[in-house]
């Protein structure tokens, strides 16, 4: 496994946070969030993580990427992050044709909007772990496969 199909829940640069199913891919809700996302976010179709929802994932590209679509991408490499107290990873993936590096500002970027997207939501705890590579990333998205 290469490459994954990733359906994008929100686009960069929007501080709405849109749900959608992650089994049958419809629109659920939109609330405003705290921050920008700073890349397209939504999540690996046809995975499981350990919070039962599918594996969430950055795109990690400058690329306008429109809620509601899916892109095909590699993964490049993974974010450790807890929710809560439960552990919830999130991939971190370059479009199929593009090769995303995840340098120590990108890593500072996403690691400032975890900690802060919630903001304003009593008892909402997020932490931020290590990032991880490439082989690391396939092998989570592997054992998350339905």
């Amino acid at each position: 496994m290469e490459t994954v199909r990733v359906f994008i829940e929100n686009e960069a640069g929007s501080d709405k946070k849109s749900n959608y199913d992650e089994k049958t891919l419809e629109y659920v809700k939109t609330v405003k969030v705290s921050r920008k996302y700073p890349y397209p976010y939504g999540f690996i179709i046809g995975t499981t993580s350990g919070d039962g929802d599918n594996v969430d994932c950055y795109v990690i590209t400058e690329r306008k990427l429109q809620q509601g679509s899916t892109v095909e991408c590699e993964p490049v490499g993974m974010m450790q992050q807890k929710e809560d107290g439960m552990q919830d990873s999130n991939v971190l993936a370059s479009l199929k044709y593009e090769k995303a590096q995840i340098t120590e500002s990108i890593r500072n970027e996403l690691k400032d909007f975890v900690l802060n997207v919630f903001a304003g939501i009593e008892g909402k705890r997020m932490e931020v772990g290590d990032f991880l590579g490439r082989e690391e990333a396939l092998s989570f998205i592997k054992k998350c496969t339905d």
